[in-house]
């Protein structure tokens, strides 16, 4: 479906913001299913060329940039600004090798969580487990996850996006999308289910506590003990928190809050937002501005952790590491590394398993190590933002009365 065709098809409801265009009951999978695991994610140009058409799929989209018109107007409104930043967007590329690396490390988890599912969940239960990718505004898109799904005879689908934390603008865009193409019947349907987010996953928090911990490795001496510790995360527009009530700033502090509790508190740390575009008010504060804060109160070191992007691209090659980092030295910062992202740390891998395993009721009927028991009690959860609603908490994951293990040794 091409971005005119969608924009005439996308109209807001609840579904966006609470991600209930399927049901929230785990789907049953029987021995000799194949299931299609598809990882949702942004995409990115993987050449200078690929640059101009990926921001043009991605201004067009209303799931993500709210503009008061559509149709013929937001198509060359679109288009005019992908021309124009098409050439600006070109140089931070060139600076991080020519084009963006997100596609290959998602194909890299994708083929190390389709081997850890067959081998931990699959084999016992006689299912067969297929991961695809399906890039939002790129390629390999939807419709081609689809067409290798045809081909491998899949029968169940799990929607597994590669954002542990829900917000409109990332996860509510690629399942509507989704949703929209069943529902024009241009993709067939099929028993479906989605993972909302996996905020405090263990596996999640322990990876990222883990890239904190090879991230300190980098300080030298005296430098280590002043270390200050930054989450950034991408920014959404102050609107979709306030109006809309998504979820998303509250499951990233959510995060935090975890990360550090498995920590110990053993660093300050701190937490902001980056990637601002346009003149609306975003979440704050923002990352720039919180570096010149730390700068100003007499810190040199600091460990930016990307919290909210599980696979390295643009914003934490170019932006945090060149641009920012500019910022930061130019403001007093002596010592300034960024984390990697997570991309294939079997922490999170597993993480993902479990995800996926949480959404389906496998044959053998004791299948999960963890899935999601209810929600953390907000009385519990003291990292928030200084805007705070308290609009959502995360899932807590709990272990499961009978291990795999137990089903795969019997």
């Amino acid at each position: 479906m091409d971005p005119r065709t969608f924009l005439k098809h996308y109209r807001f409801d609840q579904r966006m913001i609470n991600g209930r265009f399927y049901p929230d009951d785990p789907i049953e999978v029987a021995s000799g299913d194949t299931v299609g695991v598809v990882l949702m994610n942004l995409g990115g140009p993987e050449k200078i060329e690929d640059i101009e058409p990926f921001l043009y799929n991605l201004f067009m989209d209303p799931a993500i940039i709210d503009i008061p018109f559509g149709g013929i107007l937001r198509h060359w409104l679109s288009r005019f600004i992908s021309s124009k930043r098409s050439g600006k967007v070109a140089h931070d590329y060139e600076a991080i090798g020519g084009g963006s690396p997100l596609n290959r490390l998602t194909k890299e988890q994708a083929e190390n969580l389709e081997a850890g599912l067959n081998r931990d969940f699959g084999k016992a239960a006689g299912v067969n487990f297929r991961v695809y990718m399906a890039m939002r505004y790129w390629q390999p898109t939807t419709e081609d996850a689809v067409a290798r799904m045809k081909q491998d005879g899949v029968n169940k689908v799990v929607l597994l996006p590669l954002y542990p934390h829900y917000s409109k603008t990332t996860t509510g865009a690629s399942l509507v999308y989704w949703w929209t193409l069943e529902q024009e019947k241009e993709i067939p349907v099929r028993p479906t289910a989605y993972v909302y987010e996996y905020a405090i996953h263990p596996g999640f928090v322990a990876a990222i506590s883990a890239r904190i911990d090879e991230g300190l490795q980098r300080f030298k001496g005296a430098a280590r003990k002043d270390v200050q510790l930054l989450f950034s995360a991408h920014g959404t527009p102050l609107y979709e928190m306030k109006k809309r009530r998504d979820p998303y700033c509250c499951l990233i502090h959510s995060t935090v809050e975890q990360v550090m509790k498995l920590r110990g508190g053993d660093l300050p740390f701190h937490v902001s937002f980056q990637s601002k575009v346009g003149p609306a008010e975003w979440l704050t504060p923002s990352t720039p501005d919180k570096l010149k804060e730390l700068a100003e109160a007499g810190h040199r070191s600091v460990l930016i952790i990307p919290v909210a992007f599980v696979t390295d691209h643009i914003e934490t090659a170019y932006e945090l590491d060149i641009q920012i980092r500019a910022e930061a030295e130019a403001w007093g910062i002596e010592n300034y590394v960024v984390n990697g992202g997570l991309n294939s740390h079997p922490s999170f891998i597993e993480a993902l398993a479990d995800a996926v395993v949480s959404k389906m009721d496998l044959p053998n009927g004791k299948n999960k190590r963890l899935a999601p028991g209810g929600l953390m009690p907000a009385s519990e959860r003291t990292c928030r933002c200084h805007q705070c609603e308290d609009i959502s908490e995360a899932s807590c994951w709990k272990k499961q009365a009978k291990q795999v293990d137990d089903v795969v040794s019997n």
